[in-house]
């Protein structure tokens, strides 16, 4: 699970609002990869730059945005449990703009779409 949640090429794949993802340094991930990501959320396209901030294979992802619309941060986590393994997604970010004012509006719909993905992500994998 870990592998491919991971990769940041697969996240189109799995997060619905994702369009693509652009690498700028080679892969695969490694502290200081840098990617592009291109997502559309609440009817605005939105472009960004991530870069990995901390990195412990199969256990734990943490990308922040060097550039883009507002200040976030996406941390992933796995743990073994019996039967399989237990992932964590934590978005965090500062708004601004739109983004700030939005914020509730913004908050709820990031939690139903990140519900959903997880959901999209655990079928992509059953079925692989």
């Amino acid at each position: 699970m870990a592998a491919y949640a991971g990769d940041p090429s697969h996240a189109p794949d799995w997060y619905a609002n994702i369009v693509s993802v652009h690498w700028k340094t080679p892969p695969p991930v490694a502290l200081g990869s840098r990617m592009d990501f291109e997502a559309r959320f609440l009817g605005r396209r939105l472009s960004y730059t991530y870069e990995v901030v901390e990195l412990e294979p199969g256990q734990r992802l943490v990308m922040r945005t060097a550039d883009g619309p507002f200040p976030m941060e996406t941390t992933y986590t796995w743990e073994s449990v019996p039967g399989g393994t237990r992932m964590g997604l934590r978005n965090r970010g500062t708004p601004s703009g739109f983004a700030k004012v939005a914020g509730p509006v913004m908050a709820k719909a990031m939690k139903s779409a990140m519900t959903k993905d997880l959901a999209r992500l655990s079928d992509r994998l059953q079925h692989r």
